[in-house]
């Protein structure tokens, strides 16, 4: 049966209507997500000009983060916070991230008075951002140390064998692309990675010299890549205080002056929508149920790759994990 022009015109209006409506209440339920997440997170209400503490956070695995840094940038020069405290509750991560965190809390501890707290966990990369501070509280079961560095990767040699498997590499020099994993590691490309290893190791004991102020046998000890307990840690100078935030705002009333009444509020290193990953997969859902299919399958994996770029850690590794956790 065909249909008449007015019919046709009809039915290219409705679509239309659609389609406005449809993308409207994809804006409205984008809108009420993110009021939901806003209502929800920390209500540290912070007004312009009024002095504070203000605390940071870090925890997790630590990676190269540039929004991180500038926001550390920003507060070494906010001018209303006259002193920080950095909990820290990390097992570390890349060395090159965990060198970036280092150098941009220095720079905040050169400009403001600076107290870190180990809430749980600071090894490795961990225990590197904590020496920034001039003074670290850990609680008496808080895991401290694991100072040292390490390269791991798979050899599946054997397996490619078993399976039939033959890789055919073609190096513009021996030791490109070395150790891969992929065939038997040569002596000459397990000494240059060694090599790496121990500089960045050699670096990373230097910062224990200097920021802990230990030397000959005590620093021997504490950088052989063990962990201590926060009981244990205090006896070999790797934290100053055992304690917890009040500790911590103690020492910063009694040796730099910092009113202890001043508020301590939360001074956010990433923005509160970039943490969200549960938005990507709001949204899409909503925008499948509304029609748009294609363009939800492009959020949900546009997250997936921002959450998979999270978990890379190529490269040198300032961590600890205990056995089994791999």
């Amino acid at each position: 049966m065909s249909l008449d022009a007015d019919h046709i015109v009809d039915r290219r209006r409705m679509r239309r209507k659609l389609t406005f409506w449809r993308a409207l209440a994809v804006a409205v339920a984008i809108v009420a997500i993110g009021a939901f997440a806003v209502l929800r997170g920390p209500r540290d209400i912070i007004v312009p000009g009024t002095d504070r503490i203000s605390r940071v956070t870090i925890s997790g695995i630590i990676l190269g983060n540039r929004d991180r840094v500038e926001a550390l940038t920003r507060l070494s020069k906010a001018s209303d916070t006259r002193a920080v405290i950095v909990h820290v509750d990390s097992p570390g991560g890349t060395v090159a991230g965990s060198e970036q965190l280092y150098r941009a809390l220095r720079l905040v501890a050169e400009k403001k008075p600076t107290v870190v707290v180990v809430d749980g966990t600071a090894a490795s990369g961990g225990y590197l951002a904590a020496m920034a501070a001039d003074h670290i509280v850990a609680q008496d079961n808080s895991i401290v140390g694991s100072i040292g560095v390490i390269l791991q990767y798979p050899n599946v040699t054997d397996l490619l064998k078993t399976v039939g498997v033959q890789v055919e590499t073609i190096r513009s020099t021996p030791l490109k692309a070395t150790p891969d994993g992929l065939e038997p590691t040569s002596p000459q490309a397990r000494a240059a990675a060694e090599s790496m290893v121990m500089d960045s190791y050699a670096w990373f004991r230097n910062v224990v010299q200097e920021r802990r102020k230990v030397s000959g046998d005590a620093l021997e000890k504490v950088v052989d890549g063990r962990v201590f307990t926060g009981r244990q840690a205090i006896d070999l100078k790797l934290i100053d205080k055992l304690g917890d935030e009040q500790t911590a705002i103690d020492w910063l009333a009694k040796e730099k002056g910092v009113d202890p009444g001043l508020p301590v509020r939360n001074w956010r290193l990433t923005s509160r929508f970039s943490e969200l990953s549960f938005l990507h997969l709001g949204t899409a859902a909503v925008l499948d149920a509304v029609g748009l299919g294609a363009l939800a399958r492009r959020l949900e994996e546009a997250g997936t790759m921002q959450a998979l770029e999270r978990l890379n850690l190529d490269g040198l590794l300032a961590l600890w994990h205990p056995p089994g956790t791999n």
